[in-house]
């Protein structure tokens, strides 16, 4: 009797070198900018610091909350170098699922054992979302351990609540990888689209911060709908949600193509 999600935990136990090496940098990342801010000596000279700073500048990043410890963390790293780093992780992993198995043949080899393409898409897609959901448990845990060295004052249920705006966030960058690679079969396509939903979601995010003219363009932006309701400060909010919503759209969308598309040879 074969075992269930046979792709799924192939998936898991090729890539946990992998996994393993990118949880140790999201916690080595942490450790290295979560203890320094004591180092600011408070809220005072924080401010005074952004004062320092060019308005657009601050608002780009996002960084008009860094006063307090809550929005150190967010604007820092879930909001900048967590981001960067998910993103990179998303979107390769989100590349390997389909259009880089196309591109080299084994794609072939394994839809040659049996196994129907919806089930290749899904099982494969899921092993990228639990590897994602699982850098988002190391973070959170890191933040945790590091919250009261680093006097941070964080309470644990915003941190969930921003632990799943910041999946979400790298997992819409997956999604959109799997689902343009399973709808192209091309790995260039994948990685750009992978890429091109952090890129533009985080402009548009940047460029809405600048007037309440461009605010507008937020309402487009999935780093805006993750992000600007603050949730490592304010816990949670109905914005969350929706890039879980536009994950499960990608993936349907590319699952929905890859089932009657011909195989690239």
């Amino acid at each position: 009797m074969s075992r269930p999600l046979p792709l799924f935990r192939r998936s898991i136990v090729d890539g946990w070198r992998g996994l393993v090496g990118w949880s140790i940098g999201l916690a080595a990342a942490l450790s290295l900018y979560l203890p320094i801010y004591p180092s600011f000596g408070g809220q005072g000279e924080m401010q005074a610091l952004l004062d320092s700073l060019p308005p657009e500048l601050i608002k780009a990043l996002n960084y008009d909350q860094i006063a307090t410890g809550a929005g150190y963390a967010q604007a820092t790293f879930y909001g900048l170098i967590g981001f960067a780093l998910g993103t990179i992780a998303a979107v390769g992993w989100g590349t390997e699922a389909i259009a880089e198995d196309e591109e080299n043949g084994q794609l072939e080899l394994t839809l040659a054992h049996g196994v129907i393409r919806g089930q290749v898409l899904a099982e494969r897609a899921a092993a990228v979302l639990v590897k994602l959901a699982w850098l988002a448990v190391i973070a959170a845990l890191a933040v945790l351990v590091l919250n009261g060295p680093s006097e941070l004052d964080i309470e644990f249920g915003p941190l969930m609540a921003i632990s799943v705006a910041w999946f979400g966030l790298i997992g819409l960058s997956a999604a959109a990888a799997i689902g343009v690679g399973a709808m192209t079969g091309r790995r260039t396509w994948a990685v750009s689209a992978g890429t091109g939903v952090a890129v533009l979601s985080y402009a548009l995010n940047a460029l809405g911060n600048q007037s309440e003219d461009l605010a507008w363009l937020k309402d487009w932006s999935p780093y805006a709908w993750a992000y600007r309701d603050a949730p490592l400060q304010d816990g949670w909010s109905p914005a969350l949600w929706w890039n879980l919503g536009a994950i499960a759209v990608l993936l349907l969308l590319g699952w929905l193509v890859f089932r009657r598309r011909d195989i690239a040879v």
